[in-house]
């Protein structure tokens, strides 16, 4: 299946409110990798983070700007690509020092590198407590082993920032985050059997006696996994912020479409079910953006998990249905290589990635009376 352009054969161009794209630009079939090389050259990239620093976490409407440029000019695979290193792997790799992080951090953020966050592996991805790769950290040197599945830009990658145990059990403090360059003996990498975000570069990693010298090791040993659950909070409202922008341009797609395809006397706009149906999907999206509004500040400065749970299930549940009935309403010519259907398939993402909308709910469910009392008037009192 060939990549995803942002507007294939089947979609309309841009519409007037959307970016302007750069001719000099990658074209919108580009890569992943392609796209992140061109927005470091650009210095775009820093835009996303607090005076441009990946250790002062993510400014919201920066990270919000930046994504949804992305995702006006080119793919899904590549928006992913740039949404989990901005939102997670540099803010993840920023909590380290050294030079080995510094040089690593410079050189993605300005877009000489890419960098792929190898947390996902063997096991079942919503519990990492079970993971099997492995770390031994000696005095001067640390050895890592094991395997990691279904890793954005694992292809292209330059390092990987990878979650490993060095202690047995599930302590929540037995995990430890270690720097592997992509090109040290015993690393080997393949692509995963998806056509769907090969854009992405999407892969598999194999960590066979992979010696290092402890300056790889990022941050305390032992914070690995205490790390990871903060980020992995701000890695969940880029995604409520990607998804109101694949929301929104999808829609607009849809709408024009709609508008003129004649029917009858007018067009299929003129159906009072067609245009209800879309309304459905507009409010939906207007809800996602109300809450990614609400909670982005104490998600982005206070790392707010029960927060950012519910943005993540209310991406889950949101981005899936407004692509699918942009689906239905796009009728057969949505089967076109890179049409609606291609995309709506590559957004069934949002459901999984970073945490299924089952195991999120779960997290909101544990902080109901929290959000209850969030609902609540502030003076109610008669």
């Amino acid at each position: 299946m060939p990549e995803l352009p942002a507007h294939g054969p089947a979609l309309p161009p841009q519409d007037p409110a959307q970016p302007a794209h750069d001719p000099a630009g990658p074209p919108a079939s580009a890569t992943g990798a392609e796209v992140w090389a061109a927005l470091g050259r650009a210095g775009r990239l820093a835009r996303a983070y607090r005076g441009g620093d990946a250790r002062d976490g993510v400014d919201p409407d920066g990270l919000a700007d930046l994504l949804a440029a992305i995702d006006a000019r080119w793919s899904v695979p590549a928006t992913l690509s740039a949404s989990v290193q901005l939102a997670t792997a540099l803010p993840v790799l920023a909590t380290g020092g050294g030079a080995v992080v510094e040089r690593c951090l410079h050189r993605t953020l300005n877009g000489r590198a890419t960098l792929a966050l190898a947390a996902t592996d063997i096991t079942a991805g919503t519990d990492l407590t079970a993971l099997r790769t492995e770390v031994t950290v000696e005095e001067s040197a640390v050895t890592v082993t094991g395997r990691k599945e279904w890793i954005t830009n694992a292809t292209t990658a330059e390092s990987f920032l990878v979650l490993a145990r060095h202690r047995p059990g599930r302590h929540f403090a037995h995990f430890t985050w270690i720097l592997v360059p992509a090109d040290t003996p015993g690393v080997t990498v393949r692509p995963a059997p998806s056509g769907l975000y090969a854009g992405a570069g999407t892969g598999h990693v194999s960590f066979d006696g992979v010696r290092l010298d402890r300056s790889h090791v990022v941050g305390r040993v032992g914070l690995g996994l205490p790390v990871f659950a903060r980020h992995i909070a701000v890695e969940r409202l880029a995604g409520a912020l990607w998804g109101v922008a694949l929301c929104r341009r999808v829609l607009a797609d849809t709408r024009h479409r709609l508008t003129h395809r004649a029917h009858g006397e007018g067009t299929l706009w003129s159906l009072g079910h067609v245009r209800q149906r879309f309304a459905a999907c507009l409010v939906r999206v207007q809800e996602l953006r109300a809450l990614a509004d609400r909670w982005a500040p104490e998600v982005a400065q206070r790392h707010d998990l029960p927060a950012a749970a519910a943005l993540k299930a209310a991406a889950g549940a949101t981005v899936p249905y407004v692509l699918a009935e942009c689906a239905q309403l796009w009728g057969a010519a949505g089967f076109a290589d890179g049409g609606i259907q291609e995309i709506r398939a590559q957004a069934a993402l949002f459901g999984i990635g970073g945490g299924a909308t089952e195991v999120v709910l779960d997290t909101v469910a544990d902080s109901a009376q929290r959000l209850l009392d969030d609902l609540g008037r502030k003076d109610a009192s008669w």
